[in-house]
């Protein structure tokens, strides 16, 4: 499995940006995806995540209201849409992929960590001027 982060450039405050994650792999639809970012200087942390039917999503609460991911399985292809970008997101944002499932009650939990995933893409910077 291969992932490919796209998307990330410069914008400035209150503006948005669409990221994308294309999936290699003719198992997509069995994969949830997950969006991290890392602040220069600090650790890397959860973003958003997908479950492999859409149905389940998570946010973390500083990006909660503001962005949203989806995906387009026939497309291999996860999408966060960013709004209201504030100098605070700049950050290099990756997705990643992991193929175990879990159930509802176990959903947030699990997929905040980066040790549920299994394969990472290479990053995009997303850079927001005030």
């Amino acid at each position: 499995v291969q992932l490919q982060a796209s998307g990330g450039g410069l914008v400035q405050a209150g503006g948005s940006l669409r990221l994308s994650c294309l999936v290699s792999g003719r198992t997509f639809g069995s994969y949830a995806i997950g969006w991290f970012r890392q602040a220069p200087g600090q650790e890397r942390e959860f973003a958003a995540v997908i479950n492999w039917s859409g149905v389940s999503i998570s946010y973390a609460d500083s990006v909660k209201g503001r962005f949203t991911i989806s995906r387009d399985n026939a497309k291999n292809t996860v999408y966060l849409q960013m709004n209201s970008l504030k100098p605070e997101d700049t950050a290099i944002y990756y997705c990643a992929s992991s193929a175990r499932r879990v159930n509802s009650g176990s959903f947030v939990t699990h997929y905040q960590r980066e040790s549920s995933y299994d394969h990472w893409g290479q990053g995009t910077q997303v850079t927001v001027s005030s």
